[in-house]
């Protein structure tokens, strides 16, 4: 992709919102692997809500900085409603991963990416109709 095709792709809020939730969801997923393989914190769920915290920041700094940038809200405004949104979906998240890895059995990262996706939804339309409101 040329640096034209790039810059035409990033002036797109959707695509903006895709890259930066792929760096916030490696980040989540990272800090899961460290918080399950080498901390060996039990259960998934809670390892999953930890990591989820760290996500969730990537994610506000990066929707305020880079994806949502014409806004008429205070930051402090834009943080409170963001952190409530991201509590409720991070709440989400881990009941699903819980619900699937520890009362299912199944695979940890399976449910990981069936939960972000429902995350993925959920809160780029919060993010556009309650937080960073044009």
């Amino acid at each position: 992709m040329g640096m034209r095709r790039l810059e035409k792709f990033l002036n797109l809020e959707t695509a903006r919102y895709a890259v930066n939730g792929l760096v916030a969801t490696t980040v989540h997923f990272g800090v899961l692997q460290v918080n399950l393989k080498l901390l060996a914190i039990s259960p998934v769920g809670l390892a999953n809500f930890i990591a989820a915290c760290f996500g969730v920041i990537c994610s506000f700094v990066g929707s305020r900085y880079f994806v949502f940038t014409a806004q008429n809200r205070s930051g402090l405004s834009q943080l409170l409603r963001f952190g409530g949104l991201y509590a409720t979906i991070a709440l989400f998240h881990g009941i699903v991963l819980y619900l699937w890895s520890d009362l299912q059995g199944w695979d940890y990262r399976t449910g990981f990416i069936v939960a972000t996706m429902l995350q993925v939804v959920s809160s780029y339309w919060g993010n556009k109709l309650f937080v960073f409101i044009k």
